[in-house]
């Protein structure tokens, strides 16, 4: 299995940021709770940390995030498991986004030149250079949700692939998508693809869960999209109360399950459940 490192998505003014959506705060208002002036709010924003390690945890608490995780963003020090384990071969395909990067990822039999695609990544040539040699035909692409960032290489990647079938959430106008609903399971090849309908971060999205056919007690892998992250969850721009229900869900997954995420680095659920803030 081929590893590559990234950095977590969010930072802890992030976190603070998406976690005050979810309560409908503003900073003047978690500030007046806390005990906290409302400028270091702010401020933590735009990336100026300047909390005492009190103030750190009274903000954890007012906004019902897991302090074990909030104090671990805070020190620069939230921990990753080491990933292993898989019964097939995961390549992270990571292509710059922002300040940080967008994820793609194939799941493959180990020694095929076969693969499925998950995502398309932020950018066409940036996913031909990260693509593996190895990888010479497409039985499948899933696409977790039409946000530029996870669709921009599909064009391309259909052109040099030829006819490869693509399915992706209900009502995501993905052009040529089969729309795949909350349930669905799909196999190809060795592997079991299985959908979890997950609206939230976007009114069309899905999970997905893949499993190695055959291998009912092999670990599994959960492609999160932009639900859940290593260290945080998805902006909710379409429904915090679905987001937050659907991140639950997720955490409720065997614990051992790989969480391929649509941004920053890999994960598990048993990790996300130890230390991610969102653990609702």
């Amino acid at each position: 299995m081929v590893i590559e490192h990234a950095p977590l998505e969010d930072e802890l003014g992030d976190v603070l940021e998406k976690a005050m959506r979810c309560a409908e705060l503003d900073e003047t208002e978690l500030g007046s709770r806390a005990g906290v002036p409302a400028e270091k709010i702010r401020d933590a924003w735009d990336y100026r940390y300047d909390f005492t390690a009190d103030e750190t945890l009274r903000l954890a608490r007012e906004l019902g995030l897991n302090e074990i995780g909030v104090v671990a963003l805070a020190s620069g020090r939230y921990p990753l498991p080491a990933i292993g384990g898989l019964p097939f071969c995961l390549y992270p395909l990571r292509t710059p986004h922002g300040i940080g990067v967008a994820n793609a990822y194939i799941v493959a039999d180990c020694g095929s030149q076969r693969g499925i695609l998950f995502d398309t990544g932020a950018d066409p040539e940036a996913l031909r250079r990260v693509w593996p040699a190895n990888i010479r035909h497409l039985d499948a692409i899933f696409i977790t949700h039409p946000e530029t960032e996870h669709l921009a290489g599909l064009a391309d990647v259909q052109r040099r692939f030829g006819p490869v079938p693509v399915f992706g959430p209900v009502d995501s106008a993905i052009s040529g998508a089969v729309a795949l609903q909350e349930g669905s399971r799909m196999k190809l090849g060795i592997f079991d693809v299985e959908t979890l309908a997950t609206p939230g971060h976007a009114e069309a999205h899905n999970c997905y869960v893949v499993r190695a056919a055959g291998m009912p007690g092999g670990r599994s892998l959960l492609v999160s999209g932009d639900i859940l992250f290593a260290g945080s969850i998805g902006g909710a721009y379409f429904c915090s109360e679905r987001l937050k229900k659907h991140v639950k869900r997720l955490l409720e997954l065997p614990a051992d399950t790989a969480v391929a995420p649509g941004h920053g680095p890999l994960t598990t659920i048993q990790n996300e459940c130890t230390y991610n803030p969102f653990v609702f």
